[in-house]
């Protein structure tokens, strides 16, 4: 099993090394990949000293499989040439998400959408993946009506220049604007601004979570609205979700729906101050959810607190488990006996 990673030097190219060590993923030969400028660097995976290779180098030895995250730009040249010699692409940008040709896959969620004919499958978003980890088991049962969702995101998830801004700022150091990832301090502040504005003054962040829920859910007539807010903490995304179902609901049942839940850990117990937090989420790869309690407010209404470690589960958790997904049904395999 060939396996690349490209994108190898970054922060989630970190992680999705990982997370391949760590759960033992077969590999018979690790291809880490990277821009220019970072080929005939020496990086250590299982042990063993690896040289960064070039695109064109990693395309020329065909792998199995392609774990991207190197930026939209970059998947948009470069998925297809891979995909063009029968490697898997599991793609952590945006660049392919909303393509209505492309998969975008939560492995507890909907795996099952997956074929041999998927040589390209996007990773969602990390503040998504989470959320519809937890929602999709009440939506089968309820039917979501409507979401209004805050999200309280790591800084980690701008990537290396905004962990730089983050140290700098923390260690008392005044930052030069060529350092800074965001428009304002991130030390000791939060910032109501994920990713760009857009023409309808959301954030594009904002808008990730409304299209790609719907997407993955299967279902386009989920209202959904949100504010996606960047904090200073280092270790996972949390938010707070507000559901209105179409159905009446148990809380008890609704409960239970989230303890059976695959990928999911309820924490819930105010009696003794359990509820789920970044600090305790962080390198762990489930999505923890708790304040599991009725909105009084409107009929049948829900709220939740829903928090994942972002570059884990939010990005290289889940592309490894789509991996495993497509190699426990036999897809890889059948791919890698194509092509030998």
């Amino acid at each position: 099993m060939k396996v690349a990673v490209v994108g190898v030097t970054g922060l989630v190219g970190t992680v999705m090394c990982k997370v391949l060590e760590e759960r033992g993923f077969p590999i018979t030969e690790f291809i880490p990949v990277a821009s220019a400028r970072s080929v005939g660097k020496k990086i250590k995976f299982k042990g063993e000293e690896h040289t960064v290779v070039s695109m064109e180098d990693a395309i020329a030895a065909r792998p199995d499989i392609a774990l991207f995250s190197a930026g939209g730009s970059t998947s948009k040249e470069w998925a297809p040439k891979f995909a063009e010699v029968d490697t898997v692409v599991i793609d952590n940008s945006s660049a392919w998400r909303m393509d209505p040709d492309k998969k975008l896959v939560v492995p507890e969620v909907n795996a099952d959408v997956l074929t041999e004919n998927d040589k390209i499958i996007a990773n969602p978003n990390c503040s998504t993946i989470q959320m519809v980890v937890a929602l999709a088991p009440l939506h089968k049962a309820y039917n979501i009506k409507r979401l209004v969702i805050s999200t309280y995101q790591s800084f980690t998830g701008t990537g290396m220049q905004a962990v730089k801004q983050y140290n700098l700022e923390k260690k008392g150091f005044e930052t030069k604007e060529d350092e800074m990832a965001y428009h304002h301090p991130i030390f000791e502040n939060c910032l109501p601004h994920c990713d760009i504005f857009l023409d309808n003054d959301y954030t594009k962040e904002e808008m990730k979570l409304v299209h790609e829920t719907r997407k993955i859910l299967g279902d386009n007539t989920i209202g959904v609205t949100a504010t996606a807010v960047r904090v200073p903490v280092d270790g996972g995304h949390s938010e707070s979700v507000n559901i209105e179902f179409e159905k009446s609901y148990d809380i008890s049942e609704a409960r239970q729906l989230l303890g059976n839940a695959e990928g999911l850990v309820v924490k819930d117990d105010i009696s003794t101050n359990q509820y789920p937090m970044p600090l305790f989420a962080k390198d762990k790869d489930e999505v923890f959810v708790g304040r599991i309690r009725r909105d009084e407010s409107i009929e049948n209404g829900l709220n939740l607190w829903i928090v994942a470690d972002n570059l884990r589960k939010g990005a290289a958790t889940n592309a490894v488990q789509i991996a495993e997904h497509l190699l426990g049904k036999g897809i890889i395999k059948q791919r890698a006996v194509s092509h030998a």
